[in-house]
């Protein structure tokens, strides 16, 4: 019996949970960005004083910043509309939750990687990344509205 055949069958099968799996994970951190950044306006002066605390610069600004980033790219994640763009801003700003908020858990990305990814921002982080290096999949906005002319 040849193996190459078997493979080959496996891997087209697996292929096919790709669209389905990015439409989940877009959907599922799409709608909790979303979430979170409407939380946050809905609640401006306590985040303010949050933001303070940590030592972020211009608090009140960074908070209204933050949570349009999360709002409005959180939406667009969720329809799977300009998802790789959008997902560069959700990355830039769970970075900066990383060096403000859990320093802790960054200063222990080798040392303690549990600590790591065990923070609030690790899967927003890893969603985000997901979406830009792998697309929206063909379940989205993106692949209605933005078919390449090969078809794909």
């Amino acid at each position: 019996m040849k193996i190459r055949p078997l493979l080959d069958r496996l891997d087209s099968a697996a292929s096919w949970l790709q669209s389905p799996l990015l439409l989940v994970i877009r959907a599922y951190w799409g709608f909790s960005f979303a979430q979170d950044g409407w939380g946050k306006l809905h609640n401006l002066d306590r985040v303010t004083e949050y933001f303070a605390s940590i030592g972020i610069p211009f608090p009140h600004a960074n908070v209204i910043l933050a949570s349009l980033t999360q709002l409005v790219c959180g939406s667009l994640l969720l329809l799977g509309l300009f998802s790789r763009v959008a997902a560069i801003p959700l990355i830039g700003t769970m970075l900066v939750a990383y060096a403000t908020a859990e320093k802790d858990a960054l200063h222990a990305i080798f040392s303690d990687p549990d600590k790591f990814t065990g923070a609030t921002p690790f899967l927003f982080l890893f969603a985000s990344v997901i979406v830009l290096a792998f697309g929206p999949g063909k379940i989205s906005l993106d692949a209605l509205f933005f078919r390449r002319q090969s078809g794909v």
